[in-house]
């Protein structure tokens, strides 16, 4: 089924690799306009180029954009511009994200901030840009990723999983607050899923975590962009303030 998104404009922070990038990928394939926020511009243009083989009109825009969505004012001027040229936002996906993995005791404070920052304040960030618009147009989607291990937390992570699960809170309160204008917020909690990120880890560490998994395989960036595709589409408007979990059964 193609063109689920045609003629829509959406914006997939962390764009540029892994997750994100297949998202994008995905909407591209769709018939939406795609904007990308990351950090390296290599990748980015890489991933831009890559959308612009997959379009399916000509009247589809790609553009990426250098954030750090951990700050404030460079997310507000950027959207700002952002707005201006393409006049509005119909799709969110907040999935930039980062780990920095350490026992509790052994955790240094700037540690801490950073994921809290990266990953949950990045959501603040852009949420309180767009919101006023989709209001504003009583449309809209926004879709954050939050994670398994928001749900199950894990030992090692504390920032992490405080950052994932406080995720699922801001979506479900967001949800609420919006509902009456027609704009739909969700999660997608993925579960273990092959990237850049997990392909680093010891033989030893996949193969624990695979034996978790009822449906005993390591999921793919594209079973979270499928499901990201179902939210963003009109076949979720009725589901709002919900956790879709994908992670072969690993939370069951």
């Amino acid at each position: 089924m193609q063109q689920m998104l045609m003629g829509k404009n959406a914006l997939v922070t962390g764009g540029t690799a892994g997750i994100g990038k297949e998202i994008a990928l995905q909407f591209a394939r769709q018939g939406a306009s795609v904007a990308i926020f990351g950090t390296n511009e290599e990748r980015a243009i890489a991933a831009v180029q890559e959308m612009e083989k997959v379009k399916i009109s000509e009247n589809q825009k790609f553009a990426y954009f250098l954030v750090d969505v951990a700050h404030s004012k460079n997310v507000e001027e950027t959207l700002s511009k952002l707005l201006a040229d393409w006049s509005r936002i119909d799709i969110l996906v907040n999935n930039a994200g980062i780990t920095r993995d350490n026992l509790l005791m052994r955790m240094s404070e700037e540690d801490w901030d950073l994921v809290v920052d990266v990953n949950l304040k990045s959501v603040y960030n852009t949420c309180r840009v767009l919101a006023r618009p989709m209001m504003k147009a009583r449309s809209g989607k926004i879709i954050n990723i939050t994670s398994v291990i928001g749900l199950t937390g894990n030992a090692g992570q504390t920032n992490y999983a405080a950052s994932k699960s406080g995720m699922i809170g801001f979506t479900k309160s967001l949800a609420k607050e919006l509902a009456s204008r027609n704009v739909c917020v969700n999660c997608v909690a993925p579960g273990y899923i092959e990237t850049q990120m997990t392909q680093e880890l010891p033989d030893s560490v996949k193969e624990a975590v695979l034996s978790k998994i009822p449906l005993a395989r390591i999921g793919q960036p594209s079973d979270i962009a499928h499901a990201v595709l179902f939210l963003a589409s009109d076949l979720a408007n009725y589901i709002t303030g919900q956790v879709l979990t994908v992670d072969g059964g690993m939370v069951i």
